[in-house]
Order: C-alpha cells, then structure tokens, then sequence
C-alpha cells in the first residue's frame, strides 16, 4: 500500500526502496521504477522522508536513526511494540524536529471526517463500537507480530483513535479477553461519557466491520466503514504528508498521537491481564 501510494504522486515520488532482505525490495521497487538501496543508511542518503511498513519493534528502532538523520517520516501505527520504544521515538522526533505523521487510515477518508465534525458538535452520552476481521486467521496479514499481539496493537489504534476524538478524550480505559481471540475494552471519558469497543482479527466474518455509534442528547450517530470505500483515503494522506514535509509543519496525527494511543494501548493491556 505504501509503494502504491507514494508512486501514484504527483506530490510525492517513490524513489528507493530498502528491506532486510534484497528479494523483497526488489520486488516492491520494480512496478514503480524505483531504485533499492543496499542498506538503510544509502537509503536515508536518498531522499527527502522515509515511510515506514515494518513490524512495531523494527519501526521504533529504525526510525529514531532516520529522525536523527533529519529526515520525515511517514509512520505506521503502534509506534512500537511497547509504551517504552513509543515514547523513545517520539522523543528523538522532537529532539530532531523533523515531521512525522501516522498511518491512521481511517483518518483521512472524507467520510470519517464528516462523521467527526458531525459528532464535535454533539453532546455525547456513550458508545458502543467494533472493529473485527479474520485477517490474523490466514494470509499475508497474519503476520508475527500480529499473531503474538492480537487486535489490541493493530486494531486498537483506529478504534481508540475515533472514540478519543468523536466522544472526547479518555481519562481511564479497561481490558478484559484475550487481544488474540477478541478482547473488550470500556472507556471513561473526561467527559463522564462511557464508551465500549470490541476488538477481533480471529473470526470468520465476510468482510471487516469497523462501526461507531454515537447516543447523543440530540440523537444518533453512527460510522460505517463498509459504507465508505478505501481507496479514497490514499490520496488525502499522501498530499497532506507532502504539504507537512514541505511547509515544515506538525501534521495531524503525528508521532504525538501516537505516544497517546500506545500510553492508552498500554492501560487496557495491563488490565486485561
């Protein structure tokens, strides 16, 4: 997705491509014409922002080395395997002030948006909410770090995202289940809103559900995603990284949404155990 993306342009250009194991760069580069580079530091030499599509504990090793080298930096979701190498890679973007913006996909569908400002204008009272797939069952995203994990780490970002802007930020969070199989979390909000969120990569379902609804003192609102095509957020989240990057600007989210969603990722995982 990120090769696509970055080559599609025409704000940004897929330059180089780098993976610990040559076969595979060549293999992303070759449809868009890129180059690969023979180690992460030819890499950096290259270009102007790296992105990152790398397991949690690679991302927050190697991306502190591209922040230190002053380059952008386009990262996935969690931040890292753990609260510890999050909030180390937040602060060594800081420290070099470079930009960093988060793979929240959801986040840049026009649909998401509407949906967002529809509920800033709302008083909320509580939510109920999923995200579920059978990804982690077979297939190229059943990978390690998602098997050992579970939906907590890959899901719970994109859920926990929404609910903190949609229903207001939350004070406290609770897990109960297993982050493999299907894990529950309740939300308190500063607000004195109540929120609920079901997480799942393990069951047989004919396509992913992410849903979030909304019981307001004026009415209901509900977010959909089977209602809303993908395809659409590509083009948001590569212009407004390429507007960042060259105005030098902190995009929305960043590096620092990240650090919260991993100290909020880190509460429902000590609970739940």
């Amino acid at each position: 997705m990120h090769a696509r993306m970055l080559a599609a342009g025409p704000e940004t250009e897929l330059v180089s491509v780098w993976a610990r194991r040559p076969e595979a760069a060549a293999e992303t580069a070759a449809p868009y014409g890129a180059a690969t580079a023979a180690s992460l530091d030819e890499l950096l030499g290259t270009c102007e922002a790296v992105a990152f599509a790398v397991p949690p504990a690679v991302q927050a090793e190697l991306a502190v080395r591209a922040a230190r080298s002053g380059r952008a930096l386009l990262l996935e979701k969690p931040l890292g395997p753990d609260l510890v190498s999050a909030r180390a890679l937040a602060d060594a973007i800081a420290d070099a002030g470079v930009v960093s913006q988060l793979v929240l996909s959801k986040r840049y569908h026009p649909g998401t948006r509407e949906f967002l400002a529809r509920a800033s204008r709302s008083t909320v009272t509580g939510a109920r909410s999923l995200y579920v797939h059978g990804a982690f069952l077979g297939g190229e995203m059943a990978t390690g770090w998602r098997l050992e994990h579970g939906a907590l780490l890959d899901l719970g970002p994109h859920l926990l995202d929404l609910l903190d802007l949609a229903v207001g930020p939350i004070a406290s969070i609770r897990g109960t289940g297993d982050p493999r199989r299907w894990i529950e979390l309740t939300c308190e909000h500063e607000n004195g809103a109540v929120s609920q969120a079901s997480l799942s990569g393990s069951i047989r379902v004919a396509r992913a559900r992410t849903r979030v609804e909304l019981y307001c003192e004026e009415h209901e609102l509900v977010y959909d995603s089977g209602e809303l095509d993908p395809e659409e957020s590509w083009p948001v989240l590569r212009r407004e990284f390429a507007e960042a990057v060259r105005g030098r600007r902190t995009p929305d989210p960043d590096a620092r949404r990240g650090l919260r969603l991993q100290e909020l990722l880190e509460q429902a995982a000590r609970t739940a155990l």
